[in-house]
């Protein structure tokens, strides 16, 4: 692809220089995350990182590794950004998102640093469109203080297990109740909605549970409109992480395997409804 194997003349004023084959490595993850209007960038050598908040009360992480991308060039230790992620997104599929097999879209983006547009160059079948996207000055993420020493509980599913389960609660319940216990019923998730209770049980030797490190009972309470962005996410996914700390908090990460096979993690962080009584 001509955008990302050409080394242009003018690539050296830019302090972040991205490009990828095929866009929809990218618009895919970010469409994952999608539920708010605006995504805060962080780009390290590492790779890109971009959060996505909701009212203090959720917060969601995609993570795009350098290695993803055919080329990755930061002159700074960390260079940030925030964009409008829905204008971000329909640039990223001007084309149409082809699922064509053998074409493909090429991005290439390039961010000047503070108070310049993120200007992206895509490029399909010889056809090179340009677009400049205001950029804001980064406001500072939540920091949901959530590290693996607090984590209490934590099970890793295959994905197909959770859109199953999903597609069997009542999604006319206001709260998601999820309990993880080293003892019966291990892993459970529980609905009260129009038609009454539901609940899903896991058993912890199931075929779809790959890991389970239950330390103590837990039973928390979510809601479900906080919840159900995260939808996105495991309709990409193959595996998820569940896990919960000691305050109750949520974390769930999926594992999303691009057209390339290649992985990329988005991981959602969840803070538990606390206007409701335990039972």
């Amino acid at each position: 692809m001509p955008l990302s194997t050409q080394s242009q003349a003018g690539d050296e004023q830019y302090v972040l220089v991205a490009s990828l084959d095929n866009v929809r490595n990218l618009s895919n993850i970010l469409k994952a995350i999608t539920f708010r209007e605006h995504a805060i960038f962080n780009a390290t050598k590492n790779g890109l990182k971009v959060t996505v908040e909701d009212s203090k009360c959720l917060q969601a992480n995609a993570f795009i590794q350098a290695d993803i991308f055919q080329e990755f060039t930061i002159k700074e230790d960390s260079v940030g950004f925030q964009v409008n992620l829905t204008v971000l997104l329909d640039c990223l599929t001007i084309f149409g998102g082809s699922t064509v097999p053998g074409v493909s879209t090429a991005l290439k983006m390039c961010y000047n640093g503070y108070g310049y547009p993120l200007t992206l160059f895509l490029e399909e079948g010889g056809v090179v469109t340009v677009c400049k996207i205001n950029t804001q000055e980064p406001e500072e993420p939540l920091d949901f203080d959530f590290c693996s020493t607090n984590v209490t509980n934590k099970v890793i599913l295959q994905s197909d297990s959770l859109k199953e389960a999903f597609s069997e609660l009542d999604m006319t319940s206001e709260i998601l109740q999820i309990t993880m216990s080293p003892s019966q019923p291990y892993f459970r998730l529980s609905t009260f909605g129009n038609s009454g209770n539901a609940h899903y049980d896991y058993p912890k030797d199931s075929d779809m549970m790959e890991l389970f490190q239950c330390t103590k009972t837990q039973t928390n309470r979510y809601k479900m409109s906080l919840l159900k962005p995260s939808t996105k996410a495991l309709a990409l996914s193959c595996k998820v992480s569940v896990r919960t700390d000691s305050r109750g908090f949520l974390s769930l990460q999926y594992l999303v395997r691009n057209d390339e096979g290649q992985i990329c993690f988005v991981e959602y962080y969840c803070c538990p409804d606390e206007e409701v009584e335990e039972e």
